[in-house]
């Protein structure tokens, strides 16, 4: 048998442990189950898989898939007057595993825990050397979860820092259709059925798990897009097509709302980042001298980030150099404009954005939607 040197076993490079995380639109999707599945192909394949922690909330098709798996038992932690139960860290560190399952990566650990949260648990795991499986829905991602609040109009406190996402090895959108969703929170799948009419009334509206949804599938776009770019950077390959960047150029104006609709339907066909941008001039007062306009500025933005856009204000007393200026240092590449009616004399008098932005910056995809005429008094 061949001999093989320690200093050939020292400078053999260690390859780090690897994070998978599940992302769905909402609970009962269907993530701890698919989790579950690929644990269990890992073990078939060899590795030494554990459960560190799954969240079954009672649903039998869930407890059916842990099987054989082994469970590390959960710690007991006294809390008050009772006693809770957390998934032991420290145990998992011990047994050290190939790959442990973790559940509910937003969850806050009982106070007495190593780590205020989960997902800081699962740090420790990966810098250990044992790889994680984990779940965890959309709207506890940490830039994602004012938008989700406001639409499913609740308070969701428990986050994730967008950190913890990049870092991941892997990202798996675990998807259903809203009629498919509803349908198993019906069934008594998913809550209670004491649950079942309010939760359809409130987070399980069509409207609201559609965004959701949206959100997933876009978010696990770009998760594979950035790994595709690291990767190809990493082997010296020829980098792909510069991703595409979307730009609504919005404002007071009434109108403004139809702009930010038409940008997140570009964006969404893209799959790609997209920003809602408003020019302010230097001296501009908050809304002291015209509160509408401010209100309604507002309300464009509110909803801009509801629809995942990024929202940018510049302050440039020129509107027209703040909209070419951005466009070039951020590489955008398709551009939004409202166009109210104007005559061919006021053009000629105060200038155009619009012209001014066509004849400066290239190589950009122009949409230009009309906007509404404004009321007269009277």
């Amino acid at each position: 048998m061949a001999e093989i040197k320690l200093e050939e076993v020292i400078e053999r490079p260690i390859e780090p442990a690897r994070l998978r995380i599940y992302i769905g639109a909402a609970p009962g999707v269907g993530k701890t189950f698919d989790m579950l599945n690929d644990a269990h192909r890992l073990r078939e394949q060899g590795q030494d898989v554990v459960i560190g922690l799954v969240e079954t909330h009672g649903r039998k098709e869930t407890e059916a898939r842990i099987r054989d798996l082994e469970i590390v038992p959960l710690r007991v932690i006294p809390y008050r007057s009772v006693e809770l139960k957390e998934m032991d860290v420290e145990a998992i560190l011990a047994r050290h595993p190939h790959t442990v399952v973790v559940d509910e990566l937003a969850h806050t650990n009982v106070p007495g825990s190593k780590n205020r949260k989960r997902y800081e648990d699962v740090m420790d795991l990966l810098d250990a050397g044992i790889n994680v499986l984990t779940a965890v829905n959309i709207q506890h991602l940490e830039t994602l979860n004012d938008a989700v609040g406001r639409s499913a109009n609740t308070v969701i406190r428990e986050t994730v820092p967008d950190s913890v996402l990049k870092r991941a090895d892997e990202v798996v959108n675990v998807d259903v259709t809203v009629d498919e969703l509803r349908t198993r929170l019906r069934q008594g799948k998913i809550y209670a059925p004491e649950k079942v009419e309010q939760s359809l009334a409130n987070f399980f509206r069509k409207g609201n798990l559609n965004m959701l949804r949206e959100l997933a599938l876009r978010t696990t776009a770009e998760q594979v897009g950035s790994q595709a770019a690291q990767y190809r950077r990493t082997q010296g390959l020829e980098q792909a097509p510069i991703p595409e960047k979307v730009m609504v150029c919005i404002s007071a104006r009434p109108g403004s709302e139809r702009l930010v609709r038409v940008g997140a339907r570009v964006a969404g066909r893209l799959a790609t980042n997209w920003y809602a941008v408003n020019v302010a001039s230097p001296e501009q007062d908050k809304g002291h001298g015209d509160p509408d306009a401010f209100h309604r500025l507002q309300e464009v933005q509110r909803m801009a980030r509801d629809l995942g856009a990024q929202v940018v204000t510049l302050t440039d007393k020129n509107v027209a150099d703040a909209l070419i200026r951005y466009a070039q240092q951020e590489s955008i590449s398709h551009v939004v404009f409202g166009q109210s009616v104007r005559s061919r004399w006021d053009i000629l008098l105060r200038g155009s954005v619009l012209n001014r932005f066509l004849a400066e910056v290239r190589d950009v995809t122009v949409q230009v939607v009309p906007m509404q005429k404004p009321l007269r008094k009277g």
